[in-house]
């Protein structure tokens, strides 16, 4: 009885402490589900009022007139610049927008910097300039709001620093006109245009730098363009400068005036070619001067358009009559280059030019001379060149010269034309 007494007494004491250690892991249970199921409710109650806000919101749209939100976005608009942006010509024709705030690109110029670096050895004559920094230029460009652009170059040479070019030009004009204002090289022609760095040779055609000088014709004034369609593509300068060219009008500052027409034929899809005509004038009255110097160009191009990288033909020439007359008197004189360039593969190039000039004015003597080039296009930044001149001049001056040039460039401008 005792042993069944004792026994009775162990087994509920054993029940009631298991009992006891179980309640809180239950209590903690039941905590969890209490708060389950408090998040529930909550999530019900945000889906309710998100379906209630939706429904409102498309019910408001359906009331509410497209205009309105039109309206909305023009007030919009008309608070953030503190005026009106958009122009009507009349009820029938579209709205305009035209955005008047200054851009990021207009605060931050694009700048580019082209080196051109030469290496030469001459046969004949004083060995001068065996290794020379020709120049560093320095590229500023610009949009100066929508209806205007600007270049500066800025040419870096052991004499110091030249503005080569610096002008603004208008868009847009009426009649699709494009004026350029500053000073600009000119529209001589083809190569007189281009920048040294960029030309097929290093130099410019004897012709150029025997009639106008080394550096080619450029001055200050204005220009205006005009392209015309029709049996092809033509352009027409015409362009007013002051006449300070130190060799076609020995330093004067009257006004000289240049008219040049282009026009521009697609042959094929792998060839096209162009033909223009330069007229040039000016007066210099403190020596008595008069010139009048006019030219043709051609260029014909085959570029094959699935293997441009690789194969492309150029054969271009211009031809020019100089005549600098002197109290109604004067002779013509004449000057002409032909040249042409062949892709080898997509980083050789082969060139030659031969040139061909009289003097412009005095005893008649005629200068020729023979170009051969091979060009080494390392990438789009950069290129080598190997050029051999020879020069045949009238007083027995003749020059063999053996040249190597380095041209690299930096800047999102590389290697430009103009």
């Amino acid at each position: 009885m005792t042993r069944t007494l004792c026994a009775a007494l162990l087994a509920a004491a054993c029940f009631t402490a298991q009992a006891a250690a179980q309640q809180p892991a239950q209590r903690q249970l039941d905590s969890l589900a209490i708060e389950l199921r408090a998040l529930r409710a909550r999530l019900d109650s945000v889906r309710t009022e998100l379906a209630r806000l939706s429904r409102r919101q498309v019910g408001d749209t359906a009331r509410r007139p497209v205009d309105e939100d039109v309206a909305a976005l023009r007030a919009a608009a008309a608070a953030a610049v503190g005026r009106d942006t958009t122009q009507t010509a009349d009820t029938a024709s579209a709205r305009r927008f035209a955005g008047r705030e200054r851009s990021q690109a207009q605060l931050n110029p694009e700048i580019s910097v082209t080196g051109d670096f030469h290496a030469a050895v001459q046969t004949e004559g004083e060995q001068r300039d065996n290794f020379e920094m020709h120049e560093v230029e320095f590229s500023f460009q610009a949009a100066l709001d929508p209806y205007s652009h600007t270049k500066i170059f800025a040419g870096v040479h052991e004499d110091g620093i030249e503005i080569e070019e610096g002008y603004f030009y208008y868009t847009g004009l009426p009649a699709r006109l494009r004026l350029d204002v500053g000073v600009f090289r000119q529209q001589l022609g083809e190569l007189n245009r281009w920048h040294v760095h960029a030309l097929p040779e290093t130099e410019y055609p004897l012709v150029l730098t025997t009639f106008a000088g080394e550096e080619g014709l450029g001055g200050a004034g204005a220009s205006v363009y005009r392209a015309f369609g029709g049996l092809g593509t033509h352009e027409l300068y015409a362009q007013v400068t002051a006449g300070s060219n130190d060799v076609l009008f020995e330093g004067g500052n009257r006004p000289a005036y240049l008219l040049h027409v282009n026009n521009f034929w697609q042959l094929s899809r792998s060839t096209y070619m162009q033909i223009g005509a330069t007229g040039v004038y000016g007066t210099n009255p403190d020596t008595a001067l008069k010139t009048t110097m006019g030219g043709v160009d051609f260029r014909f191009t085959w570029r094959p358009p699935a293997q441009a990288l690789y194969r492309d033909w150029t054969l271009r020439g211009e031809v020019y009559g100089l005549k600098k007359e002197r109290a109604g008197a004067g002779d013509t004189r004449l000057g002409g280059y032909v040249g042409t360039t062949y892709r080898l593969g997509q980083r050789w190039i082969a060139g030659v030019r031969y040139d061909y000039v009289e003097t412009p004015e005095g005893p008649n003597e005629i200068t020729r001379q023979i170009v051969p080039t091979l060009t080494w296009w390392q990438s789009e930044w950069v290129f080598l060149r190997a050029e051999f001149t020879r020069r045949l001049s009238p007083v027995g001056a003749d020059r063999n010269r053996l040249l190597v040039q380095a041209v690299w460039a930096i800047g999102p401008h590389k290697h430009e034309t103009y």
